[in-house]
């Protein structure tokens, strides 16, 4: 058997993540609409410049 820590001893990074986004409320939202916007807009000027 392999050494797995519990799932008490340390939590996951995406339980950490989860749980700081819930906290933080609409500034991780507007981070990841900012950031889909922005790769939505560099993929469009990517393809208008190359077509």
């Amino acid at each position: 058997m392999t050494n797995s820590p519990t799932p008490d001893a340390k939590p996951s990074y995406v339980k950490l993540a989860m749980r700081n986004m819930v906290r933080k409320g609409g500034k991780s939202l507007t981070h990841f609409a900012l950031t889909s916007l922005g790769l939505l807009a560099v993929l469009v000027s990517l393809s208008y410049l190359t077509r």
